[in-house]
């Protein structure tokens, strides 16, 4: 009962977001959903690694750590619940984007700029708040696209959160 409350309540939140972007111009949320991809990772590790002293170096090892950990274990959540994507299973409903694979939970983009915005955090508190609102709004991109359900952007917040805690207590 419980579950089935969730679900509907989830599917419900899913729908009133992504009404927002029915019939409109998404073209910023995909640009912004694109940030998430990984690429702007490696660049930002890069820069640190090579121009800032102080934790540069660290951030880049904790990071590359973080994201060999993070990587395999979101594979396996998503072989390992098999759900469906909301633009595959709800009627009436095409996603602004291509996913990059068929199952949703948890979602990839979120577990990964979670886990980049907690490395940031740590090692550069004053930029926590623009690291942290950028993920979230990463995870929101996601269900505006149709892509995720809420529930899946919070998974992989939990997931992001918790690989990079794990790091930094190695690392950092």
């Amino acid at each position: 009962m419980l579950i089935k409350s969730l679900t509907k309540y989830d599917t419900d939140l899913f729908y009133r977001l992504y009404k927002l972007t029915q019939k409109r111009d998404c073209r910023g949320i995909i640009w912004l959903s694109k940030t998430g991809d990984g690429y702007l990772y490696l660049v930002i590790g890069a820069l640190l690694w090579a121009f800032e002293p102080e934790h540069g170096e660290l951030f880049l090892y904790t990071a590359l750590m973080a994201y060999a950990l993070e990587l395999p274990i979101y594979v396996l959540l998503k072989k390992m619940f098999k759900r469906p994507r909301p633009c595959d299973f709800l009627m009436n409903l095409t996603a602004h984007v291509t996913p990059s694979d068929k199952f949703s939970l948890p979602s990839g983009h979120t577990a990964a700029a979670t886990l980049m915005a907690s490395i940031v955090a740590h090692y550069y508190p004053s930029f926590a708040v623009l690291a942290y609102s950028w993920a979230a709004l990463i995870g929101l991109s996601r269900v505006l696209l149709g892509v995720h359900y809420p529930s899946d952007v919070i998974a992989g917040t939990l997931l992001g959160v918790t690989i990079a805690t794990l790091s930094i207590s190695i690392l950092g």
